[in-house]
């Protein structure tokens, strides 16, 4: 940069370096160069302003090389108070634990900041206090907010995952994965990552996971279109009795808004109907809950459901017939 830089433009690329840093485990100058549109001197003088400061950042010289931002640094330049930094890591934990919708991505992606930066004296106290914390989730629920940090942080640097897993029907296994996203839904987090050992793409309940390593192997990210589908039918279609599939007379934006993604899948069919594909072992709760959504729809399968219907609506108009 040239001798006339202004104070305010260095101060914000400061910033947006730690900001960089807070982001991913390891970054090489020449990446941290590019995203701050700096040649990688200015970018070396700018780690060393930042180390002035308080903050612990390693460098490892070559091409293999990079910077890496150390723990125990402390919270400058947000200026919070101890007792204000714990109060945000115990709610961000919270909100991320819940899955609470519409920030549950950006509460754990803070919540993997905050914890990377907290000094010692307060990670011990925050550690102690989860440790302590009774949470009223049902244990079946209950989702490790340490492992969600490592899985996070997998995925953010592409690293390779093992972990011990429990599936659905209570079978044990370790699985090895290149981990993708992390999906909230309701109140439970999923993994979806390409399972080495299968050689496919697979979704986890992040609550049935334990024992997790990232031993810090990288692999080069394979393709998905959409990671949030994928966890979708998993929930909605799979260990269940039957897939219904149901034409909901009404545009897709208007049917998203009263049927949750936990719910089923949907898809749009055409300008004013809405296919929604789900699992269902009780036809009673479907018909009910169909019903309920106040709009018109029909029943394409399974026949065995479309006789049901059939049979409900006979029943009803004997009962209310006059």
């Amino acid at each position: 940069m040239g001798k006339n830089e202004a104070v305010p433009d260095s101060a914000a690329r400061l910033l947006r370096l730690l900001g960089l840093l807070q982001r991913r485990a390891s970054w090489s100058g020449a990446d941290l160069a590019e995203r701050l549109e700096v040649d990688v001197r200015t970018v070396r003088r700018d780690v060393e302003r930042l180390r002035t400061l308080g903050y612990q950042i390693s460098g490892v010289p070559g091409a293999a090389g990079g910077y890496h931002l150390g723990g125990g640094t402390d919270v400058p330049p947000m200026l919070f108070e101890d007792d204000e930094a714990m109060a945000i890591a115990v709610v961000l934990g919270l909100s991320a634990g819940a899955a609470v919708p519409g920030i549950e991505r950006s509460a754990l992606t803070a919540l993997a900041k905050l914890d990377r930066l907290l000094p010692p004296r307060l990670g011990a106290r925050l550690a102690a206090l989860r440790h302590a914390t009774v949470s009223l989730i049902p244990p079946s629920e209950v989702v490790s907010t340490e492992w969600l940090i490592l899985l996070a942080e997998a995925c953010d640097n592409h690293y390779v995952a093992h972990f011990a897993y429990r599936a659905h029907g209570g079978q044990d296994s370790e699985r090895r994965v290149e981990p993708h996203r992390l999906v909230a839904t309701d109140r439970r987090w999923y993994l979806v990552a390409f399972d080495l050992g299968r050689q496919d793409w697979r979704t986890f309940r992040v609550d049935r996971i334990s024992s997790v390593k990232v031993p810090g192997h990288t692999f080069v990210p394979r393709p998905l279109r959409d990671p949030g589908r994928l966890v979708a039918e998993g929930i909605t279609t799979s260990h269940y009795t039957h897939t219904a599939v149901v034409v909901v007379k009404a545009p897709l934006e208007k049917v998203a808004t009263v049927i949750a993604p936990h719910v089923g899948v949907l898809s749009a069919e055409g300008a004013a109907t809405t296919l929604l594909e789900l699992g269902i072992d009780d036809f009673e709760w479907l018909a009910g809950y169909l019903i309920g959504l106040g709009l018109d729809f029909e029943v394409r399968e399974p026949a065995e459901l479309r006789a049901y219907m059939v049979a409900l609506g006979a029943r009803l108009t004997q009962t209310h017939g006059d």
